[in-house]
C-alpha cells in the first residue's frame, strides 16, 4: 500500500527538491491516496500532489493548488525567466512513457496562469511491490513536478552564516539564493540531461562504487557570479556533470575556471607523457 511507503516517498522527494515535505493519507476515495505538499507553505496555500494507484500496476500523480494559493500563484507568475526555464526543463525531463496532461499546454511552454492550473501524470507498468515502485514514481514523476514548482516559488537551499540564522524564520517565499550550484534541482536536471559520467575524464562513479557512487557533481560552465549581464540560462548547455576530482581541478584557476575542453587537453597531455616515459 502507498501509506506503508511514506518514509521512502518523503526521503526521495526531499532529497530531490531540497524542500521539507508534508504528507497525509487520504482514504476518502475508492483507493487510498497520498497527499504531498511543501511543509513550509502548508497544504491549503501551496501546490499539492496527490498520488494514488491507477489500474493494476500503474499510478496517477496530480498536481494542483490549494484554495488559498493566491499569494503562491502570484509569486510563481513573477518568477525570473531563468527559473521558468529550469522549471520547464524539469517537467520536460519526465520520460515520454509517462502520460502527461498539462491542461492543453505543452511540456516546453506551459505556465501557471491561475490557481486552476493542474498537471496530471499517469505511469503504467510499475513493479507490483510498492516498495519497488514508489522510488521509481518519485524519481521519475513527483520529484520533477515538485522541483519545478519549488523553482518557480523560489525555494532554494541556502548557505546561511551563523550570525544570520535569525533571518531564516518566516515564509519560504522570502528566501534568497546565495549559491545556485547548491540547488539540488540543478543536480537532478543535470543528471537527467547528461547522465552520471564525468564530462572531462569519462569516469562514472556509480559503475565503480555502486550505491555509494552517487558523487557526481554539477558544474556551471560559466559561473553565474561572473556574468556581466543577465543572459538566457540553458540547463542543457550551462550545466555539466563532473567527478569530484575534475570539478576540483577546473576550479584551481580563479576567478575563471578552466573550461572542460582545457582540462581534457591537460588530461590527454599527461596521459601521453606517461605513455612516452
Amino acid at each position: 500500500m502507498i501509506s506503508a511507503s511514506q518514509g521512502i516517498i518523503q526521503q526521495e522527494i526531499e532529497a530531490g527538491t531540497g524542500a521539507a515535505i508534508g504528507m497525509a493519507v487520504d482514504g476518502s476515495g475508492m483507493r487510498t491516496a497520498l497527499r504531498l505538499w511543501f511543509e513550509d507553505l502548508e497544504e491549503r496555500y501551496g501546490p499539492v500532489v496527490e498520488l494514488k494507484p491507477f489500474g493494476l500496476r500503474g499510478y496517477r500523480v496530480r498536481l494542483a493548488f490549494g484554495r488559498f494559493a493566491g499569494e503562491v500563484v502570484r509569486k510563481i507568475q513573477s518568477a525570473a525567466d531563468e527559473d521558468v526555464r529550469l522549471a520547464r526543463a524539469l517537467v520536460a525531463s519526465i520520460g515520454s512513457q509517462v502520460e502527461l496532461d498539462l491542461g492543453g499546454q505543452t511540456r516546453d511552454d506551459w505556465q501557471v496562469a491561475s490557481g486552476a492550473f493542474t498537471i496530471t501524470a499517469t505511469v503504467r507498468g510499475m513493479p507490483a511491490e510498492p516498495e519497488a515502485a514508489m522510488p521509481m514514481v518519485c524519481r521519475d514523476v513527483i520529484v520533477p513536478l515538485m522541483g519545478a514548482m519549488a523553482e518557480l516559488i523560489g525555494y532554494d537551499v541556502i548557505e546561511q552564516d551563523a550570525e544570520d540564522e535569525h533571518e531564516m524564520e518566516g515564509s519560504v517565499l522570502l528566501a534568497a539564493v546565495k549559491r545556485r550550484e547548491r540547488n539540488p534541482r540543478n543536480r537532478l536536471l543535470c543528471i537527467r540531461l547528461h547522465g552520471e559520467r564525468c564530462a572531462c575524464c569519462g569516469l562514472e562513479p556509480r559503475s565503480i562504487y555502486g550505491d555509494a557512487g552517487g558523487i557526481i557533481e554539477v558544474h556551471h560552465v560559466e559561473p553565474l557570479s561572473l556574468l556581466g549581464a543577465p543572459r538566457p540560462y540553458d540547463p542543457a548547455t550551462d550545466l555539466l556533470p563532473l567527478c569530484p576530482n575534475c570539478h576540483r581541478a577546473v576550479h584551481t584557476r580563479r576567478p575563471v575556471p578552466l573550461a572542460p575542453d582545457e582540462l581534457r587537453t591537460l588530461l590527454n597531455s599527461q596521459a601521453a607523457a606517461e605513455a612516452a616515459g
